[in-house]
């Protein structure tokens, strides 16, 4: 019969296990940082291109799609080593959510080619190149948001939430970068164009403060000296520019792409960071872990038979007051360490309650969004405004009002066909 040490080391050896599938885990979430990278930057040229009608960086955009067609296998192999682990009965406990993910953006990869003919063929719109973009670039952020959303290990989860929101706002960066080269050079704003360029610029600030919640201050003081005061100085003259109704400007369209590359490349020195950070943690918390281990079947090994549940009832004050031989020392060691090993997993249990909390607030809000374009025939930007506002407006966070929002769902009447 297995004794009670037996299982604290087979609970160790889950551990080890579920460790193990985070830096695998962690692993492709830093590749699918750099694709998504690479690739807002080929939306970035494209807009260019398309604005330009084919004059501005039509030599730049073949060794960026080549780039961005070497990092797409990496993904598509991180992909595939998932699904062979799952086989193999290895992965997380939201497989079903996060290979659903992923099969919703392969085929948004399997379309980029199609796409980049009509962007070469000038057949598209500078707006309709960039939907495509992001719709893509959201998938495969999803993926990562549903890796952070599946950690059990705490610390390894907020810093995969600080990365998560740091990409997303990023992101956010990055379609400021295509609109505002498409507006610029076109020339031409209006209240709506308006509105949803300051609609970018909040949703940026909203991911980056979730990630400065999330971040150690190492990364916090890198990614203050990556936001250069010049760059940023010239990227809100520009901002002011282009709401207003200047004439148009291709040079000025190629400037603001520029700056806004300048900002956006210096936000990847801090995901290297976060990146690099995420597998040294997850190596670190393994050797730990395996470490662990170790000492724990050597106290099996030391153990004798049917010894380990000699004191389950003694007193421990009476147990320390009393001088004991080995084997009750072995009998002691081994209850310390299943009640620390409890108190531990009770604490991680806490804090990833925590760090989770930020996850399921973002479910929320995206649900009640979602429910007010369906039911209201509402743009994103719409959906949102009418949140933030009816938050300000009541005194509560937003995350309150989503959750109201939902509540009525019930109430309301089906979505107009």
């Amino acid at each position: 019969m297995k004794s009670g040490l037996s299982f604290l080391i087979a609970a160790r050896r889950c551990e080890i296990d579920e460790l193990d599938q985070l830096a695998r885990t962690s692993e492709l979430v830093g590749v699918i940082g750099r694709l998504v990278h690479a690739l807002q930057r080929e939306r970035g040229m494209s807009n260019v291109f398309l604005a330009s009608h084919g004059v501005r960086l039509a030599e730049q955009r073949a060794p960026q799609i080549a780039e961005c067609l070497a990092l797409e296998q990496e993904v598509r192999a991180g992909f595939d080593q998932l699904e062979s682990e799952h086989h193999r009965g290895v992965g997380s406990g939201n497989g079903a959510r996060l290979f659903s993910r992923i099969a919703w953006v392969l085929p948004g990869l399997d379309a980029l080619p199609a796409l980049r003919r009509r962007i070469d063929a000038l057949e598209l719109k500078p707006s309709q190149s960039t939907a495509a973009f992001v719709k893509l670039i959201a998938g495969l952020l999803s993926v990562v948001f549903e890796a952070a959303d599946g950690a059990t290990d705490p610390e390894i989860s907020r810093l995969l939430v600080a990365m998560f929101n740091f990409m997303q706002g990023k992101e956010f960066a990055g379609q400021e970068r295509a609109f505002g080269a498409a507006a610029l050079a076109q020339g031409r704003s209006d209240e709506t164009r308006r509105l949803q360029w300051q609609h970018l610029i909040e949703s940026q600030e909203r991911c980056f403060q979730v990630f400065v919640d999330f971040s150690g201050d190492a990364v916090l003081a890198l990614w203050r000296e990556s936001q250069s005061d010049a760059t940023l100085a010239e990227l809100e003259r520009m901002r002011r520019r282009g709401a207003t109704s200047a004439p148009a400007d291709s040079a000025l369209g190629q400037a603001w792409f520029d700056c806004c590359t300048r900002r956006i490349d210096a936000m990847r020195t801090v995901e290297d960071r976060l990146e690099a950070d995420l597998r040294a943690l997850c190596s670190h918390k393994t050797a730990r872990a395996r470490s662990e281990l170790q000492a724990y079947r050597q106290v099996l090994d030391t153990l004798a038979p049917e010894t380990d549940a000699a004191l389950f009832f003694d007193d421990a004050d009476a147990q320390a007051a009393t001088p004991a031989q080995l084997g009750r020392h072995l009998e002691r060691s081994v209850l310390d360490m299943v009640q620390e090993q409890s108190q531990r997993l009770q604490a991680m249990s806490d804090e990833l309650q925590t760090v989770r909390a930020s996850l399921n607030e973002r479910k929320l809000v995206e649900r009640a969004k979602g429910l007010l374009m369906a039911h209201r025939r509402m743009s994103e930007q719409e959906a949102h405004k009418m949140l933030r506002e009816t938050a300000m407006n009541q005194g509560r966070r937003l995350v309150e009002v989503a959750e109201s929002v939902l509540a009525m769902a019930d109430y309301l009447p089906p979505p107009p066909r």
